[in-house]
C-alpha cells in the first residue's frame, strides 16, 4: 500500500501533489451505491462488514481517490447505547428514546465498545487486506453525539441541547465525559483493527460561541488525543465552522484541521501553525456549476496551496446525494494532474 501522499501530508512532509479524498465519497451520488442500498437498510449496510467494506472501496475503484474512509456512521455509539436509532429517507437519523432527564444519563448502559462495535473493527480488518490506499477511521465527537441524543434528530436551532447545556451544565458535562470515554475506546478499537488515520467529526459545534466551544468541544478533543494508544496514527478534526474556530482547534494540536468552505484557505494557513495540516475546502455546491466555473475554483484552490507540504484536497463538507459523478471525477483528475 502506498501511504505516502495522505500520511505525509498529515505530517506536513508531502513533497508531491496534494492527496485528494472527499467526505461522504461512498454515498448516494454513486449509482453503484444506490443499487446496494435498494437491497439493504442503511444500518444493515453499516452492521455487515462485507457490505461496508464493499461500499468503502467503491469510490476508490470507480474514481481513484487517494484515501478511503470506512463506511459507517457517526451515530453508532448512541445506537449501541440503546436509544433506538433508525433512519428515515426524508428526515435522516431519528432516536426513538432521546435523553430528557438527568436520570436518563445515569441510566445509560455500560457497554464494551470492542463487543458492541466489533462489526466496525471487522470491516477495517477486511479493508486493510485489500486497499492500496490509506484507510481513515472516524468517530463523532462527544458534543455532536450528545446533541443528537438530546434532540432525537437533526435540529435547526438545537434548542434542547443548548438549554440543557446552560441550565444544567454539570449533567451536560457528565454526558460529555461518558461519551468521551466511549469515543476513546472506539478510536482505539479502529487503531487496533488497522486504520491508518482517524477523523473526528464535531458536526454541530458551529452552534457554540467561543467559550462554549472551548468547554464543550475543544476540551474533550484534547482528552481524546491524549488517550489514543498510538499517536503515530494521525488525527484530523472537522466541524462546521472550523474556519472560525481553527485557532482554538490548533491549540489542541490535532495533526490536521478540515476546513469548511467559508474561509480563504491561503489566508487561514498564514495564521495557523505550519505543523498542522489543512484539509479542504471546496464548496460541494460547485459540483453543480458549469465545468469551466468548477475548474476555475479548483485551480484557484490548488494555486493558493501549491507547495504546501501539509495540504489535503477535500470539500468544505460532504458530497450531496445528487452530485454529478462526472464532476467529481473531473475534480479528482485535476488534483492528480496539479503541479507541486
Amino acid at each position: 500500500m502506498n501511504q505516502s501522499l495522505l500520511i505525509n501530508a498529515l505530517y506536513c512532509r508531502n513533497q508531491s501533489r496534494p492527496p485528494v479524498w472527499f467526505m461522504r465519497q461512498a454515498g448516494r451520488y454513486l449509482p453503484e451505491y444506490r443499487k446496494i442500498r435498494e437491497k439493504h437498510s442503511f444500518l444493515d449496510m453499516c452492521h455487515t462488514p462485507e457490505l461496508a467494506a464493499q461500499i468503502t472501496k467503491l469510490p476508490i475503484d470507480l474514481i481513484g481517490f487517494d484515501a478511503a474512509i470506512v463506511f459507517s456512521d457517526i451515530l453508532v455509539i448512541p445506537e449501541a447505547l440503546g436509544l433506538g436509532l433508525h433512519f428515515e429517507e426524508s428526515k435522516g437519523p431519528i432516536f426513538e428514546r432521546p435523553l430528557e432527564t438527568v436520570e436518563d444519563i445515569h441510566n445509560l448502559p455500560r457497554i464494551r465498545v470492542n463487543e458492541s462495535l466489533d462489526y466496525v473493527a471487522k470491516t477495517i480488518k477486511l479493508l486493510v487486506q485489500d486497499l492500496d490506499v490509506p484507510l481513515i477511521g472516524f468517530s463523532g465527537a462527544p458534543f455532536t453525539l450528545a446533541s443528537y441524543m438530546i434532540e432525537g434528530k437533526t435540529s435547526r436551532d438545537f434548542k434542547k441541547t443548548k438549554q440543557w447545556m446552560v441550565k444544567q451544565p454539570d449533567s451536560f458535562h457528565l454526558l460529555l465525559d461518558k461519551l468521551t470515554d466511549l469515543v476513546i475506546d472506539y478510536l482505539n478499537l479502529q487503531i487496533d483493527a488497522g486504520a491508518h488515520a482517524l477523523q473526528i467529526f464535531d458536526s454541530w459545534a458551529w452552534i457554540l460561541n467561543d467559550r462554549f466551544f472551548e468547554e464543550c468541544s475543544n476540551f474533550y478533543l484534547r482528552k481524546i488525543l491524549a488517550n489514543l494508544k498510538d499517536r503515530s496514527i494521525p488525527v484530523i478534526f472537522f466541524c462546521r465552522g472550523s474556519s472560525v474556530f481553527a485557532p482554538l482547534i490548533a491549540q489542541s494540536a490535532p495533526n490536521a484541521i478540515s476546513i469548511d468552505w467559508n474561509a480563504n484557505l491561503k489566508a487561514l494557513r498564514a495564521v495557523l501553525p505550519s505543523s498542522i495540516a489543512l484539509q479542504g475546502n471546496l464548496d460541494p455546491d460547485l459540483f453543480y456549476a458549469k465545468p469551466e466555473i468548477l475548474e476555475t475554483h479548483v485551480n484557484q484552490l490548488l494555486k493558493d496551496m501549491q507547495g504546501d507540504k501539509g495540504y489535503i484536497f477535500n470539500l468544505g463538507h460532504g458530497i450531496k446525494p445528487d452530485t454529478p459523478v462526472d464532476a467529481v471525477k473531473a475534480v479528482v483528475s485535476s488534483v492528480k494532474m496539479s503541479p507541486y
